[in-house]
């Protein structure tokens, strides 16, 4: 299992501008899913997504972060359009 601050910051790693342009992000592990959430927050808009422990595993190791990034991608253009 990952510390949730180290994903926090490859997810800004990959998406400089989250922070900067109003887009916060949390993270945090869901035992009962066995899986960490990825909370984006622009104000009151709220999006979601669950990130498996192997994509984790593989983002954090800097040798695939696509599943990741996909998702994170979406995430930011969904929270963006509203």
């Amino acid at each position: 299992m990952h510390n949730t601050e180290n994903l926090c910051k490859k997810i800004r790693q990959i998406f400089p501008d989250i922070g900067s342009c109003g887009i916060e992000v949390k993270v945090a592990y869901d035992p009962q899913k066995k899986a960490y959430v990825v909370d984006l927050e622009k104000g009151p808009h709220k999006l979601k997504t669950y990130l498996e422990p192997e994509d984790a595993d593989t983002c954090m190791a800097d040798q695939q972060c696509m599943g990741l990034s996909f998702q994170i991608a979406q995430l930011k253009a969904n929270i963006e359009s509203v």
